[in-house]
Order: C-alpha cells, then structure tokens, then sequence
C-alpha cells in the first residue's frame, strides 16, 4: 500500500472541494468548542451541586419555654427520622454569635437575643429534603403542619436549594444538548464533504474498479480526507481553548471559589477533543462512504 499516493489524492481532493471541506472543519471547530466548554462546565456544576447538597439542612426551631430536657428527647426524635444524617444543636447564643458576624450591625439595637434555639438537621440526601420535612412536621387533618413534638415550634424549609440546583441542571442540560446537536450537525457536514468529493471523482472511481482496485484501496483516501478534515478542525479548537483559558481564566485561579472547583487537566481535556474530533470525523465518512460508494 502506497501511503504517499493516499495524501497525494487527500490533498488533491481537499484543494478541489475547499468550501465545503472548510464547512466540515468549521463544524468540527464549533463542536469541539462546545465541548470543550461543557466538559468542564458539567464538572464544575456537579462539584457545585454536591457541595451544596452537603450544605443543605433543615431548620427546627424551639419554643422559647424548652428545656434542655425537651431538647434531648427532641433530638432523639429527629435522629429516629428517616433521611437524617446529623443533628446539630444550636443554641440561641450561638446563633447571634453567628448572626452578628453575618451582619454586626443588624441586631446592634436589639436589648435582648431574639434568636430561638433550633436544631440543624442534615439529611443524608438532599432530594429528600421534602420527604423530611413532612416526617418532620406531618399535616393534620385539617391540612396544617404539625411538629412531631409539642416543644418544637416550626420546621422551615430550604427554598433555596431547589432553585440553586434547578439552574445547575438547566445548565447542564442546555450545554450538553447543544452538544449533541453540533456532533449531528458536523457528522452530516464531514459526511457530505465527502459525498461531494465522491461525486467529483465518480470517474476515477469507475476505472479503480474496472482495473481491479479492491475496495478499500478505493475508500482509503476518502476515510483519511473526512479523518484529516477532522484533526484540523479539532486542533485548531485545542489552540483556541488553550488561548481562551490563558486570557480569560488564568487571573481566575487565584480566586477561592474558582480555584476550589476541580475540573479536568487540559492535556486531557485536549487529548479528549481530538480523539472526539476524529471520532466525529470517521463516523460521518463512514456513514458517506457505506451510503454513496457501493463497492
């Protein structure tokens, strides 16, 4: 097999069909772009809503008449619930403590601590979150939230968790639809590039076969212009990224919140788009060539 003829033929073919072989490696460009970003964006995303998720409890507040006793038996209780990973007292000392360092001077003109004491319950999963609550606090008859101890005054609910989660996966899912729809979109451009170069070359396809040219001597130069259209679309991604990371990420890092998020490293992210690119590239010259060249 004669390795020089192939790129001699690849070249060819790319010269002759420039604009819609610059089409097919654009595509590839844009859709490795996309994942490129939405690697690590999904990444970044699950740390984010795992480290939320952790953080996430349900308030129990006290009556102001309890006792200490009345919070042992209250903690008993909640331990007993399903879903509850941990119970933490605090006490309402401690909560101004906390408060005061939240805002020093949000309760600067209060006399007295109007904080009540309360129990942090941690679930083991924070799906479950709900299902605690009502466990919790089940409904009466009369369609009202009742506490399942006398001395317990309300069990809130932490509204902000689903709102938080619900925009991480909207993200997530965005991206990676779009995802999905660029790859479809550059199987079918590299796939078409390819079919045009067929249609160009029908000619000398015909004499390949009547001289006996086996059949993958015939595919092999179009299989490397779809698998060459492809690497140039994803490494020009790769420098693109690599230009993009070092710009615009780079001061980033310092800061805690960014620098916390692990994602993959970018050799491997890169290493990744190119075998994706290539990947994309194969299946839509493979699909081209079983579809238009019957041989």
């Amino acid at each position: 097999m004669n390795f020089s003829f192939f790129i001699r033929e690849v070249w060819r073919s790319l010269t002759r069909n420039a604009v819609p072989s610059f089409a097919a490696m654009a595509s590839v460009l844009v859709t490795m772009l996309v994942l490129g970003a939405f690697i690590p964006v999904m990444q970044m995303a699950s740390a984010a809503a795992s480290e939320t998720k952790g953080q996430q409890f349900v308030p129990v507040f006290l009556k102001t008449d309890s006792t200490s006793k009345d919070s042992d038996r209250i903690a008993a209780l909640i331990k007993r619930t399903p879903n509850v990973k941990n119970v933490e007292y605090v006490s309402k000392e401690q909560g101004l403590k906390e408060q005061r360092k939240i805002d020093p001077e949000a309760f600067e003109i209060l006399g007295s601590n109007p904080l009540p004491d309360l129990f942090r319950v941690y679930p083991k999963d924070a799906d479950g979150i709900p299902a605690l609550i009502a466990a919790l606090a089940p409904v009466n008859a009369a369609g009202s939230p009742t506490p399942i101890d006398p001395k317990i005054d309300e069990v809130k609910n932490a509204k902000e968790t689903p709102k938080v989660l619900g925009v991480m996966n909207a993200i997530k899912m965005g991206t990676g639809l779009l995802a999905v729809l660029l790859v479809g979109s550059s199987i079918l451009l590299v796939g078409n590039t390819i079919r045009l170069s067929l249609f160009a070359r029908r000619r000398e396809v015909e004499v390949m076969k009547l001289v006996g040219a086996t059949n993958w001597f015939i595919r092999w130069p179009f299989l490397l212009e779809g698998l060459i259209v492809g690497a140039m679309g994803g490494v020009l991604a790769i420098l693109v990224l690599l230009v993009a990371k070092t710009a615009l990420l780079g001061p980033l890092e310092s800061v805690p919140v960014v620098n916390g998020l692990s994602t993959l490293s970018f050799g491997l992210l890169a290493g990744l788009l190119l075998i994706a690119s290539i990947g994309v590239s194969a299946l839509g010259s493979v699909v081209s060539l079983r579809r238009f060249l019957k041989v």
